[in-house]
């Protein structure tokens, strides 16, 4: 359904991305923000999805600053820790702003990231102006709490993720009690199907309310 494309973001870095588009006209657009092993084959299925139902799909490769064409083994999460420890937060707030502006000719504009990427999709929703946001397992995000999203935040976690403990939802949630909150009974990266920790029903589940999500507030 997709076919990689080129962006321009505002500082002149040109990076690629992963583009999937709907057989009808779009309902709206969606960025989908990279975990730490870049726009791997599980993050372009999920924008293949997003794309069939019903969105222009953006996947930028936020690690093309560093290195291009980069698909870590989800085994080595040293190395993907790498490639963002490489980058500034200015860098990928650039990038995904230039995946931001490739699909708004589609209508409102929704941001929806797994792992490292739903934090910058929490981030987005506070920085950036987008219609709305899904968080999936972000790490770090309770460390962002003082930034206050600036449209509808959902979020999914896992309640025996050992990356991100019950207090630190906890502290999210009093932070920012106006996001709606979802725990599976699943551990991190329980959407994607090349993982170990991958849990089909929360993974269809999560989908489900994001889509439903979505489309309320994007299209």
């Amino acid at each position: 359904m997709g076919h990689h494309i080129e962006l321009t973001a505002a500082d002149g870095h040109r990076l690629s991305a992963y583009l999937a588009e709907p057989m009808e006209k779009p309902l709206g657009g969606i960025v989908v923000i990279q975990e730490i092993f870049g726009v791997t084959r599980h993050i372009r299925a999920v924008a293949d999805r997003f794309a069939a139902a019903g969105f222009l799909t953006a996947a930028p490769a936020l690690f093309d600053r560093v290195e291009r064409d980069v698909d870590v083994p989800y085994t080595d999460v040293a190395k993907g820790f790498g490639y963002v420890k490489a980058l500034e937060d200015h860098q990928v707030a650039l990038d995904v702003q230039a995946a931001i502006d490739r699909v708004r000719a589609a209508g409102k504009v929704g941001v929806v990231g797994y792992c490292w990427g739903g934090t910058l999709a929490y981030l987005t929703a506070a920085r950036t102006k987008i219609d709305a946001a899904v968080a999936y397992y972000g790490g770090g995000i309770d460390r962002h709490t003082a930034e206050k999203p600036r449209a509808p935040v959902m979020f999914h976690f896992g309640e025996q993720d050992t990356h991100i403990p019950p207090s630190a939802v906890g502290e999210i949630k009093s932070a920012y009690p106006d996001g709606i909150y979802h725990l599976y009974s699943a551990g991190h990266g329980f959407n994607c199907t090349d993982r170990a920790s991958f849990e089909p029903a929360s993974a269809k589940l999560a989908l489900e309310r994001s889509l439903e999500f979505l489309h309320r507030y994007v299209g």
